[in-house]
């Protein structure tokens, strides 16, 4: 009698193991069924979920030309809700896995929009303002007659508007802290801008926020 209860314990704790390992996660499904799941994820709105299922489906089908659709409908997902840098992987992974001349300047594009798209603050991250102007540059030079070119040619004069005003800011507060010497190579920049003097609106920052540039 107790060797059949012991039996029965461990059936139990078996057959419980199996159920919570098929609820943690999805396995053995085709290709259109992990489609499927991931644009539900999506319409549900859990990025997180989306992001582990598209990991289910690569590992279990290498290859599969749904995979094609699957990232780049991730990285516009992850570009949507602000998350460049994941949308950046998914790129990258799309290019390993399918770039080839036919839409290469079509990633490049993707890539250099979802560095447009981070930069929300017109005085900061002077780095990312800097590395999108050369990654424009350089796609305007590798790709000359690509369709993108307008799209493109727009973000490059935002970058640099966005370039002078920031070096009009530095050298405002060089002046202000008396460092002449430092203002006036910003102030030589400035001459060098295609929008020196030009009537330019400056950004305007919210109330809360333009406290603190002032300093």
């Amino acid at each position: 009698m107790k060797k059949k209860l012991f039996l029965f314990i461990l059936i139990g704790i078996f057959l419980s193991s199996c159920s919570v390992k098929t609820n943690e996660g999805l396995y053995n499904l085709t290709a259109k069924e992990w489609y499927k799941q991931i644009i539900k994820d999506l319409q549900d709105k859990d990025l997180e979920k989306a992001d582990e299922h598209y990991n289910g489906m690569a590992s279990e089908h290498v290859s599969n030309p749904l995979l094609e659709t699957t990232l780049i409908i991730l990285a516009q997902a992850h570009i949507d809700e602000e998350e460049y840098q994941l949308a950046e992987f998914y790129l990258d992974e799309y290019n390993k896995k399918f770039g080839s001349s036919r839409n290469a300047d079509y990633i490049r594009y993707l890539k250099i929009k979802a560095k447009f798209d981070a930069f929300g603050v017109p005085n900061r991250n002077q780095a990312l303002m800097l590395e999108s102007q050369k990654e424009i540059s350089d796609f305007l030079e590798d790709y000359p007659d690509t369709e993108y070119n307008p799209l493109v040619q727009t973000m490059l004069t935002k970058f640099n508007l966005a370039v002078f005003y920031l070096n009009d800011t530095i050298k405002d507060l060089y002046y202000r802290t008396g460092r002449t010497q430092s203002a006036e190579i910003y102030e030589q920049k400035l001459r060098e801008s295609e929008f020196y003097k030009q009537s330019i609106i400056k950004p305007e920052l919210p109330w809360y926020r333009s406290i603190f540039e002032k300093f």
